[in-house]
């Protein structure tokens, strides 16, 4: 069973939906038992760093997600908060990548919304998939760059795409949005 954490984050059905998509049965839960006993774990959302770590500490779901053994996957807002900490709401997030999130500063249009490529690829997520392959993205903050990431893009300044430890992988970017490429990247999340 997969587990999808629900924290009061937006854009949790969608990837509920994905999975089902792709023949995977999952549950949304913020229920600590439930997260504990899945084969795998994704993280989503889309929201505020302050708020959605209120929530999980009232929940006790930091202590718990940072606890995991099985596979997790952050998506968006889930990898901001598997990182250090967060300049949005001066948040002290879970610490598991060693990467902190800052807002883009530049003359485009923020939040960076839409399609774009990536720069660099590596680690377990890209297997099958090429640089110049496009992903879906809609973030306002971005994780820095360093020895965790395992794919870069660039908009305003490079940033980490994904980022992977141990058991840990994450994607700024959302796959369940990313048509056939966000599918094979989660499949092979699903088949770690």
């Amino acid at each position: 069973m997969i587990a999808i954490i629900k924290y009061n984050a937006g854009n949790i059905r969608s990837v509920q939906n994905a999975l089902t998509r792709l023949g995977y049965e999952s549950i949304i839960t913020d229920n600590s038992d439930e997260i504990r006993r899945a084969d795998k774990v994704i993280f989503p959302g889309v929201g505020e760093a302050g708020s959605a770590m209120r929530y999980l500490k009232e929940k006790n779901l930091d202590k718990l997600i940072t606890s995991l053994g099985q596979p997790v996957l952050g998506i968006c807002l889930g990898l901001q908060l598997m990182c250090s900490y967060s300049e949005e709401g001066n948040t002290n997030c879970l610490g598991i990548f060693n990467n902190t999130v800052s807002k883009f500063k530049g003359n485009e249009i923020i939040p960076h919304m839409g399609w774009n490529n990536f720069e660099n690829i590596g680690g377990k997520l890209f297997y099958g998939i090429s640089v110049s392959d496009n992903v879906y993205f809609v973030h306002s903050y971005f994780a820095d760059i360093n020895d965790q990431t395992t794919a870069t893009c660039n908009y305003i300044k490079p940033f980490s795409a994904a980022i992977e430890k141990d058991n840990f992988y994450a994607t700024q970017f959302h796959p369940e949005k990313s048509a056939a490429i966000g599918e094979i990247i989660l499949k092979n999340f699903l088949s770690l």
